[in-house]
């Protein structure tokens, strides 16, 4: 079982790994999985925690935290921007079959006889998405929104609010004084 020293793949490990690009300082955990490395783009300063699921075309930018129990379904595309993050438990779907009993459902059927729908998801920078959230294909997260916990984002959200609910909602603005934080970060 591995301790918390070594909890994380080693940069050895993580040189062997067929992904399409993998920038330095990523920290990714023993026990998160992925599928399609090779379409999986990961930046500078990445963190990937434990039973995570990763599929499908992804790019995360630097500064990026995907927390314990997060899925990205990413068939038609998903982009995670710099600075931003995923709480526990979040699904990002980019693509959704047909449920409506005109077409079959699940991986193993052959294409044509199933209607995948759906479109790329983008996270902007500074986004955050709350623990349990739900993020629907086609939509794009604007820069600097926060989502609360157990959110079903079904719609595309504005750039830096405060959103939360089933359906998601704005309630408010957000702060953007943490750019300031940001710039210190990049200059020593």
């Amino acid at each position: 079982m591995p301790t918390a020293d070594n909890s994380f793949l080693s940069q050895a490990e993580l040189d062997k790994l067929p992904f399409k690009k993998i920038g330095n300082n990523v920290l990714i955990s023993q026990k998160a999985s992925f599928y399609n490395m090779g379409e999986i783009s990961i930046g500078d300063n990445v963190r990937i925690d434990d039973f995570s699921i990763l599929s499908g075309k992804i790019v995360l930018g630097n500064y990026i935290h995907i927390s314990a129990h997060c899925a990205l379904f990413g068939a038609l595309g998903i982009e995670m921007k710099d600075f931003s993050g995923l709480s526990p438990g979040c699904k990002v779907f980019s693509s959704t079959d047909d449920f409506s009993g005109d077409f079959l459902v699940g991986p193993m059927v052959p294409e044509k006889f199933t209607n995948i729908t759906g479109g790329p998801i983008e996270i902007g920078c500074y986004a955050q998405i709350g623990s349990g959230s739900v993020i629907m294909p086609g939509i794009s997260i604007g820069e600097g929104s926060a989502v609360g916990a157990m959110s079903l984002i079904n719609k595309s959200l504005d750039p830096w609010g405060i959103y939360a609910g089933i359906p998601v909602k704005y309630l408010k603005g957000r702060s953007k004084k943490l750019i300031d934080l940001v710039s210190k970060i990049k200059t020593p």
